[in-house]
Parts: C-alpha cells; structure tokens; sequence
C-alpha cells in the first residue's frame, strides 16, 4: 500500500482492519478507538486500486478474517489475520488507550507484537 492510498483512505490512526462482508457485499474498514471499533467510509475505487496491485488482498476469505494494516513513520506492517483476532487486539487497545490518538505505546510494545 502506497503513503498516497493510505492517505486517500482518511483513516485517522496508524492501525486499521479491512475485511470482505458477504452480507455487505464489499469490503468494510474498521478502526480502533476509546469506545471500540469504528467503521470508516471506504473509498471503494482507493480499495480497487490496491486490490489490482496486491493480489493477496483479493484471498482474504470474507466473514473469516481480514488484514490488518500497522502504519506509523518507522513501521508499515500487513497481516492476514482471524476477525476474533482483530477484536481481541482492540480490546488490548481499549485498555491501553492514551490521549486523542492513543498514544505512542501499547502496554510497551506495538500494537502489531499484541496479535503475534
């Protein structure tokens, strides 16, 4: 994922999760914050784009499990992982959360080292 897709995504932290909903027909994007998840508005011709250019995106079983996209100036991280599983890291996040964007930290390591 390029700065310039991730940018146009608008997603206002570092950590998102984007997972392909049968009954919404598309792709959902979700972020932590102090009150849990929160849906974000897709740009969906943003997400085509990145879909074309990374074939590994497209094999992202729908209702299962999604990617998780880790970005911060040091760090831009991408896993495939279980839906509980990004649920569960928002929780380790909900109880760590500092400040307006969360803070610097989670618990002394990244959010990305919580689901590893």
């Amino acid at each position: 994922m390029t700065d310039s897709q991730w940018d146009s995504l608008a997603i206002p932290i570092g950590v998102a999760y984007f997972l392909r909903s049968s009954t919404g027909n598309g792709v959902v994007a979700l972020y932590p914050s102090p009150a849990g998840p929160v849906e974000s508005l897709l740009p969906l011709e943003t997400w085509a784009e990145i879909q074309r250019e990374n074939p590994s995106a497209e094999a992202i079983a729908p209702d299962v499990e999604g990617l998780l996209v880790y970005r911060t100036r040091e760090a831009h991280e991408y896993y495939i992982i279980p839906i509980d599983e990004f649920f569960k890291l928002i929780g380790l996040i909900r109880l760590k959360w500092r400040g307006f964007s969360g803070g610097t930290k989670c618990g002394g390591r990244s959010p990305s080292s919580a689901t590893r």
